[in-house]
């Protein structure tokens, strides 16, 4: 499968800006397996050119972001014999790596939530860097309630991104929350009336695209990468983007730019 082959995906380059679209709106942009092997396919293009420093994730339409996993799918493949019991993570399956155990990935993920975001929907939507959301969005992982678990990484994420307490009690209920609460929580960055929505996410490109494209992935390298480390061993580690940023070009612009008092001309080297 190429590019030229999508067809649950719309893939769209504008200038430093990739716009990725999850384009099942009959379906509320659920995900089956071709959809993730789509997926795979641009993100990975995503990753290899060096002309594209942002992406912005989001659903076709207005009444999601993503319904999760197509479960017509994975009925039939249950009626058929041909599923397999599945666990935490996508390794072996279509679409590896899926976007929820893309660790490496460097540059920054906008999820522009338009609607529901329900099973693997909000998992992705967890696995972005910047969350906004229109004041109509609602999220969830209702896996327990079909007896399956929010293995694409809610489970852990939701765990570690929300308060302890407050995250299990929606991973054990299933219970929707708005984005309100998701704001409340500290799980989405921005909630704004629908309407509004492009213009908001407009405003976290145009601040992202303002930064030095090097020192944007250095403090995502090691923001991650710190989370777990104590904080002693986190000043003592060495972060290969942070090495790249250190001897970069863009190091001495940015000093450069501000003393001539003009907008700095990052080349991302």
């Amino acid at each position: 499968m190429e590019l030229a082959d999508l067809t649950r995906i719309r893939y769209e380059k504008h200038g430093r800006v990739a716009r990725v679209t999850l384009d099942r709106p009959d379906r509320l942009n659920a995900m089956d397996l071709r959809t993730h092997e789509e997926l795979a396919l641009v993100w990975d293009d995503f990753e290899q050119d060096d002309e594209l420093w942002l992406a912005v994730l989001t659903g076709a339409g207005e009444r999601a972001f993503s319904a999760g996993q197509d479960l017509k799918e994975l009925a039939a493949r249950i009626a058929d014999g041909s599923n397999t019991p599945a666990t935490f993570g996508s390794r072996g399956k279509p679409g590896w790596p899926r976007l929820t155990e893309r660790f490496e990935l460097a540059k920054p993920v906008i999820a522009r939530v338009n609607g529901h975001a329900f099973g693997g929907g909000f998992e992705l939507a967890l696995a972005c860097d910047i969350v906004v959301a229109a004041d109509t969005a609602t999220f969830a992982l209702p896996e327990a309630r079909l007896g399956l678990i929010a293995g694409a990484g809610g489970v852990f994420r939701l765990t570690r991104q929300a308060p302890y307490r407050a995250a299990l009690g929606h991973l054990i209920t299933g219970r929707p929350m708005t984005a309100a609460r998701a704001h409340a929580l500290g799980l989405v960055n921005e909630v704004v009336p629908a309407a509004e929505l492009d213009a908001c996410v407009d405003t976290w490109v145009t601040d992202i695209l303002g930064c030095a494209p090097l020192a944007v992935r250095a403090i995502k390298e090691a923001a991650a990468a710190a989370a777990t480390m104590p904080l002693e061993q986190a000043f003592r580690t060495r972060f290969p983007r942070e090495e790249r940023r250190m001897h970069s070009e863009d190091a001495d612009e940015g000093p450069r730019a501000f003393v001539e008092k003009r907008p700095p001309r990052w080349q991302g080297r």
